[in-house]
């Protein structure tokens, strides 16, 4: 089984690099190797039929665990999210999703894959959904991002800025500004994390809003 992370920007909410902090940061803390980031950067508002190269990349890895940082990732649609939901359990994925601390599979209850769901289905329906999404302030895209996978492990094997600056070829100054800016010590150790709930599950389905 191989382990995948998905991420998709949307000017509503988080940035790549932000999404792309917290999953590094809960892989590590899980002990979980990834193998394949697939950052898309074309689909935004477009419908999961215009997006064949998501359907197709998800479709050659069936039986995969897959990490996104949350349920609008995969699509802001609720119809659409509701298929590549019912298409990826069928193909046995298991969806770990970072922010809300859930991990789905064909064996979920049927009451958390609706309760996520309408989680998104009311922020979408929110005229707040700019101050719920993307924080004001959010980090823009540096010419180290691409190193950061590399950043990570070095800080983890306790290598010093002028060691990672050399073997990189980049400049320490600017270097370390990055992994203060990017908060890069605690992503290695996963203090960025929200906290973990033992009923996280139970605080999804609780969020389900029925009509009055």
């Amino acid at each position: 089984m191989s382990t995948i992370v998905y991420i998709r920007p949307d000017k509503h909410f988080d940035a790549a690099q932000e999404q792309l902090q917290l999953i590094n940061s809960y892989a590590i803390s899980n002990n979980i190797d990834i193998d394949d980031e697939f950052i898309d950067q074309i689909s935004q508002n477009k419908r999961l039929s215009e997006r064949t190269h998501v359907t197709e990349y998800f479709q050659s890895r069936k039986d995969s665990t897959l990490l996104i940082y949350d349920v609008w990732v995969l699509s802001t649609n609720i119809e659409d999210l509701a298929q590549m939901f019912t298409c990826m359990l069928k193909n046995e994925y298991n969806i770990h999703i970072i922010k809300q601390s859930v991990i789905i599979s064909h064996q979920s209850s049927v009451m958390l894959v609706l309760g996520l769901i309408d989680q998104l289905r009311q922020v979408m329906q929110s005229e707040s959904k700019r101050v719920i999404g993307r924080p004001k302030g959010s980090k823009s895209n540096s010419k180290f991002d691409k190193y950061i996978n590399e950043i990570i492990l070095f800080i983890n094997d306790k290598k010093s800025v002028s060691e990672m600056a050399r073997l990189l070829g980049v400049s320490r100054s600017s270097l370390k500004d990055y992994i203060d800016s990017r908060e890069l010590k605690q992503v290695a150790v996963g203090s960025l994390l929200p906290k973990v709930s033992q009923n996280a599950e139970q605080e999804v389905i609780d969020t389900i809003a029925c009509p009055k």
